[in-house]
């Protein structure tokens, strides 16, 4: 390729890559934020710790903020078990990162959460906890819960080498994968892009099954699909790796979770 053309292929798809992310940034006022926290336990008392306070403490009064649904789930297939993970959808995003603060306001909810809230460091609640914020995608911007009843949860999370790389997967999404995935039976949850948090430039989403045979049925159907073998070998996104690491986790709901 000479030069000159190059530069000019260059010019254009930077160009579109900043219209997605002014797409991205422009959020519509029904778009949401998420907290995606991490708790990292230890088995036996800090399981049931954890449980007792989101069941009885942090959701409901999550929800008198007017936060939700929340997801809680538990660690199953990945690393560092035990691990409990909420999803606290929120809008806007001043509410969501400021929750802590709301929340040491709310007297019924101190009451009740006094033995997690305030437990003595000779019998921590958690290792640790871990958060990260993310923005819902412009195309897909609000938590869409499962149908109740048996359910798995799949947690994947992208993460890019540079953020051209980075736009291009969440411009791919926007282009075709939302419906690629609406054509082989996936059922999302959400789609969020990574605001804060360890490991940028990355984005997470999360896929709702019936059971890992489902999970692994409707993948096969994926990987083999023509459009998404078109997609993936174009010349605007196949040209390089533009993902570096793939996280996948394998999540079952707690009995408090609204997803």
């Amino acid at each position: 390729m000479k030069r000159r053309d190059f530069l000019a292929t260059s010019l254009l798809g930077a160009t579109a890559l900043t219209k997605v992310a002014r797409g991205q940034a422009a959020a519509s006022p029904a778009r949401e934020y998420y907290q995606l926290r991490k708790y990292k336990l230890v088995s036996g008392p800090q399981t049931a710790l954890a449980e007792a306070y989101f069941a009885d403490a942090l959701i409901p009064a999550l929800r008198r903020l007017g936060m939700g649904p929340v997801g809680a789930f538990r660690l199953d297939i990945g690393p560092e078990t035990p691990t409990y993970y909420l999803l606290i959808p929120g809008s806007p995003v001043e509410e969501l990162v400021n929750v802590d603060f709301a929340l040491a306001q709310d007297e019924a909810f101190m009451k009740i959460a006094q033995p997690f809230w305030s437990a003595p460091a000779t019998a921590p609640p958690f290792e640790r906890i871990e958060s990260t914020l993310l923005a819902a995608f412009a195309g897909w911007p609000k938590v869409t819960p499962p149908a109740k009843g048996k359910r798995i949860f799949q947690m994947r999370s992208y993460e890019s080498p540079s953020q051209r790389d980075h736009l291009l997967k969440v411009e791919m999404f926007h282009k075709a994968e939302f419906e690629i995935f609406k054509q082989v039976g996936f059922r999302p949850v959400f789609f969020g892009d990574a605001l804060v948090g360890p490991r940028l430039p990355n984005l997470t989403y999360m896929l709702s099954f019936t059971d890992m045979n489902e999970l692994n049925t409707l993948w096969d159907g994926f990987k083999t699909n023509p459009e998404w073998k078109r997609l993936s070998t174009s010349s605007r996104y196949g040209f390089e790796a533009i993902l570096n690491n793939v996280s996948n986790l394998i999540l079952s709901p707690l009995s408090m979770s609204q997803i």
